[in-house]
């Protein structure tokens, strides 16, 4: 089973490998600092799940679980 961000509870950290996604919501992630080899600390998530708060080049940033389970970590 491979990791992804999604799998990530709060206060544990990786690093990106791999964006699965296509299009559009590939370019949305990479314009938001989503990119291969970037470090990722998963701040907190929501109560229901959904969504993620994550640090990412210094500032926080909210993805849906949809988006995250297309982030691939190392």
């Amino acid at each position: 089973m491979e990791k992804t961000l999604k799998t990530l509870k709060p206060g544990q950290s990786g690093k990106i490998s791999m964006i699965k996604c296509k299009g559009a919501t590939r370019r949305r992630l990479m314009d938001m600092g989503v990119v291969k080899g970037t470090e990722v600390y998963v701040e907190k998530v929501a109560p229901l799940g959904d969504p993620i708060e994550i640090k990412i080049k210094g500032y926080n940033l909210s993805l849906r679980k949809e988006d995250a389970q297309n982030i691939i970590m190392e």
